[in-house]
């Protein structure tokens, strides 16, 4: 049974943490029956919630599985604060909800030949996620990890028998490979110790059980791709050099297990999907006509063909290969958006997918995979919204501060604009990672700013965003951090020379590494900035490194630079907003969860304590049952009410 204490303690010890109280000329109340504490933020006006209601209440579904039988579907979706899972028999059929947890249901993935999911659940977004079967004919679970370490990556043999996965229960740090034989003891076993701190995790197991494909990932610029035998436990890496790094991410056996597919940047800005012959190591490049990365490939079940998915410039498309001849082609009658959630029914003959697009939120759509025949299985819920009305992205480039070939380094950006003439208020979203890439996906909280505030919102992919090829992936590693900084200071002036567009009135928000830009812009450009949102962001890269999860640390050290190295910490110590707040002299809002593994709560407290201290303006909102972003609607509804006061109270303000 899932281990949890009861709420009451579990309270207090989140409240042991916290300071006693906030400064004496500073408000604090808690929400939410005491799991929310606000301090700074004034009573948010009713009809803020009243208006925000129906942005609220959207809802999405992700494809699970299919059925054993291929009758039915598993999804997950949210009927009230948090995912569970729910079956859906039919197109457009009944959502019957399986699992009332009161924690949200992570990764899942069926057993083979059984009804049953193994699936990750954690507490209060702590992210010390273990390991359930849930029985569906039953609604029984049993938990069968430690109750302790991290775990993740799970994967099944393809006959059922065996579940790998990652864990870091041998030391609570490293990544090691364990599997479970549910046909004998059903006891865990560790089958590769992790020889370093980058993470380990299975990909698929052979056609015949006997071996099984490792990722290795250092960085998002150097991963491998490793076979292990499971009967003598010898590792043989397959692709992937420290010496020369490239990114190479395994995407499965071929039907015989004779070979693997992979995406792979040797020799390419891209990753490009790639047969590998086990036995010569001869690569054949698939994807070569196309010129951005592949994202995903889903094998058919007789491995005959596959579905494989690219990102291009932020778009996805699908394409079916022939395994045999190695040809692509480009599956035409989907909806221009992003794709994900590739699952083929067991007999193969139906292509399960979610589908997203700026005006229809994720849903389960399933392809005849003989005609492409695309049928809507589920039809999630907007609100009343007329979606139809959603703002559709422009893509632009700006210039920035440097050149490529002669010329101005070109940044991509989506931006959305509410109607009217303008000039428009501004907000500049900035993603995290920082490896991650704003693409144009479904977002009920962009058409809530434009309908309530009357902003523009443009989301930018600064140099070091993903997708755009492995060069501009890494113009901001280690001492290049703070270019990408500057390209908001190009984005400013792009902004200034539009004429439907307020100079004077522009917000920036983000999480996580955005959180950390926010912070970084606000240091550097608060002279042209209203208001700032910082939502679990870095505020010192040297106290970040410290005292982030030791399961991640070295992953973290590979981006942002070792902080042991005396040269590097005096880097990171320099460009740490958290030393340059008396630069700071823009409205703060500093928005985190308590159980962060990633970001701690300190890099918040820190950079609240130290605005505090000179005067300056800051709202602090903690959310105690919640980790590296809000999960829990109720926690949700309340942080975009308090974004929306916010921003009236200081982008708006004359």
């Amino acid at each position: 049974m899932l281990r949890v204490l009861p709420s009451l303690l579990l309270l207090s010890i989140l409240l042991a943490v916290l300071p006693l109280q906030a400064d004496d000329h500073v408000e604090r109340r808690t929400a939410n029956s005491g799991n929310v504490v606000m301090e700074g933020v004034p009573e948010i006006p009713a009809d803020i919630g009243e208006q925000l209601r129906r942005y609220q209440n959207v809802r999405s579904a992700g494809l699970v599985d299919w059925s054993a039988d291929g009758r039915s579907i598993f999804i997950s979706t949210r009927f009230a604060e948090v995912n569970q899972f729910h079956r859906v028999d039919q197109p457009g059929g009944t959502r019957h909800q399986l699992t009332w947890f009161e924690e949200p249901v992570g990764a899942a993935t069926r057993r083979p030949g059984h009804d049953t999911l193994a699936f990750l659940m954690d507490q209060g977004g702590n992210e010390f996620s273990q390991i359930f079967l849930f029985h569906p004919a039953t609604g029984e679970h049993e938990m069968i990890s430690d109750g302790e370490s991290r775990n993740g990556g799970l994967e099944w043999s393809k006959d059922g028998r065996y579940l790998a996965f990652q864990s870091t229960r041998r030391n609570g740090r490293s990544n090691d490979l364990w599997l479970i034989d549910f046909e004998a003891d059903r006891e865990a076993r560790m089958i590769l110790e992790s020889p370093d701190g980058s993470w380990w995790g299975p990909a698929e197991f052979s056609p015949d059980g006997e071996r099984l494909l490792v990722q290795q990932y250092v960085s998002a610029n150097d991963s491998r791709i490793h076979l292990l035998d499971l009967a003598s436990g010898e590792l043989s890496r397959l692709a992937g050099d420290e010496a020369a790094p490239s990114r190479n991410l395994a995407a499965g056996f071929d039907a015989q297990g004779d070979g693997i597919y992979l995406m792979s940047d040797v020799g390419s800005e891209f990753a490009r999907l790639t047969h590998m012959d086990l036995a010569s190591g001869e690569r054949r490049v698939l994807s070569g006509d196309i010129e951005w990365s592949i994202s995903g490939l889903e094998m058919a079940p007789d491995g005959a063909s596959a579905a494989v998915v690219s990102n291009e410039g932020g778009i996805s498309r699908m394409y079916r290969l022939d395994t045999a001849s190695g040809e692509l082609s480009p599956i035409e009658n989907l909806p221009i958006g992003l794709i994900g959630g590739l699952s083929f029914s067991p007999e193969g003959d139906r292509l399960g997918l979610v589908l997203n697009n700026p005006r229809s939120p994720s849903d389960v759509h399933v392809m005849d995979w003989n005609s492409g025949a695309l049928t809507r299985w589920t039809y999630s819920e907007v609100g009343g919204l007329d979606t139809e009305r959603f703002a559709l992205p422009e893509l632009i480039e700006f210039p920035s501060f440097d050149e490529v070939d002669g010329q101005p380094r070109r940044i991509p950006a989506f931006v959305y604009k509410p109607e009217g003439e303008g000039p428009h208020p501004v907000v500049i979203q900035i993603h995290g990672g920082p490896e991650g890439q704003s693409r144009p996906s479904f977002s009920s909280t962009y058409p809530m700013w434009m309908d309530r505030l009357g902003v523009a919102v443009i989301s930018p992919n600064v140099r070091g965003s993903s997708g755009y090829g492995k060069s501009y992936l890494q113009l901001d590693n280690g001492f290049l951090r703070e270019d990408s900084v500057r390209d908001i200071g190009a984005l400013l002036d792009w902004i200034a020379e539009q004429p439907d567009l307020d100079e004077n009135r522009v917000a920036v928000f983000g999480g996580s590494y955005g959180g950390y830009m926010v912070l970084a812009s606000a240091v550097h450009y608060s002279d042209r900035l209203r208001a700032a949102v910082d939502v679990v962001g870095i505020s010192n890269f040297v106290t970040f490194l410290e005292n982030t999860q030791d399961y991640r640390r070295d992953l973290r050290r590979v981006e942002y630079g070792d902080e042991r190295d005396p040269e590097m910490r005096a880097h990171l110590e320099a460009i740490s907003p958290l030393n340059h707040v008396d630069r700071m002299d823009v409205p703060m809002f500093v928005i985190q969860g308590q159980n962060d593994p990633r970001v701690p709560v300190t890099e918040a407290e820190q950079i609240v304590a130290a605005l505090r201290e000179q005067g300056s303006s800051v709202w602090y909102m903690n959310a105690l049952n919640e980790g590296h972003g809000f999960r829990r609607k109720e926690n949700r509804d309340l942080y975009s009410e308090a974004v929306v006061l916010f921003f009236e109270t200081y982008l708006l303000r004359d």
